[in-house]
């Protein structure tokens, strides 16, 4: 019988289902030979910031049969880690949580307060006539080419369905069976995912030439995206324990993705003439998001949150 004090897993067994199952879906696009990354060994002396031009014989991770090698890669390492917590649970007889998604979680999808945290962003696409149906807006490069290409479907389809599912719905359900503190389940659990982004340092360092200041921008870029993938992840944690489906977490990592990071000193810089009106959109969108976040991620009968 499962027991609000009596865990199912010990928090040791969490911890290591949790790393393994961040080395399943990293550890998968290194498995298969089509799916590695193949770089020069040659040093090569850039400009600051600059990459090389890709060499014939190798294999970066836009390459269109790499991609593809990749997908297929992380959409079985996907399935490997469902098919483990399906086993603890059928192990603990918790059938009855095999099924989690929330009747209404459909009504919080996450875009909501995504729309509201990057209210900066879109008023500037906005004043750049981007937005759809805006004089700037093609649907044939900002639609068809963007979302439809090899590269979209993998960055706004694939892999935030794929991650959230292993690093949301994998993760956070091993620590539930540990009865993991909800606050601990936020704050540390997304250290994992953030952990998941390190090997992308390796391409950095060859593509910026193998030199020392490849070396140091590799270290910064990573330490930089361990930062912003781990805040990220207390967001979509909070948002699966709280509406107590995977929906609105997936369409907050698709809609961020879109997005890409906010860039406000930039986009002042190119209209400082709308520097006032861009602030002001900023500092909406971030007192929006914070005073709707709690009360309109509620879902009435969330696994997570008792």
């Amino acid at each position: 019988m499962y027991s609000e004090t009596l865990p199912l897993l010990s928090i040791t067994s969490a911890h290591l289902l949790s790393g393994l199952f961040a080395f399943i879906y990293v550890g998968s696009i290194y498995a298969s030979k089509s799916a590695r990354l193949r770089f020069s060994k040659r040093k090569v002396n850039l400009p600051e910031g600059q990459t090389r031009l890709k060499l014939q014989n190798e294999r970066w991770r836009d390459d269109p049969d790499v991609i593809k090698a990749r997908l297929l890669a992380v959409t079985s390492a996907t399935l490997t880690c469902c098919l483990i917590v399906f086993i603890v649970m059928k192990i603990f007889n918790r059938d009855d949580e095999i099924q989690n998604l929330t009747a209404h979680a459909w009504l919080h999808l996450g875009f909501t307060w995504s729309n509201l945290l990057f209210f900066g962003p879109l008023y500037v696409q906005f004043l750049e006539k981007t937005l759809p149906f805006q004089k700037d807006w093609d649907f044939q490069d900002d639609v068809l080419f963007r979302f439809l290409s090899i590269v979209g479907l993998r960055n706004y389809f694939i892999a935030p369905i794929t991650e959230e599912i292993v690093f949301r719905a994998c993760v956070l359900t091993v620590y539930h069976f540990a009865n993991t503190s909800r606050m601990k389940m936020i704050f540390l659990s997304p250290l994992v995912f953030g952990a998941a982004h390190i090997h992308h340092a390796f391409e950095t360092y060859h593509r910026y030439g193998r030199t020392a200041t490849a070396a140091k921008r590799a270290i910064i870029s990573t330490i930089i995206q361990f930062a912003y993938t781990s805040i990220f992840g207390f967001y979509c944690c909070y948002l699966f324990l709280r509406s107590g489906s995977l929906l609105p977490p997936i369409a907050a990592h698709m809609f961020c993705n879109i997005m890409g990071i906010p860039q406000p000193n930039y986009e002042i810089n190119l209209m400082p003439d709308r520097k006032l009106s861009i602030s002001a959109a900023y500092l909406f969108g971030i007192i929006g998001f914070v005073c709707t976040l709690k009360p309109w991620s509620y879902t009435d009968g969330s696994l997570y949150w008792q």
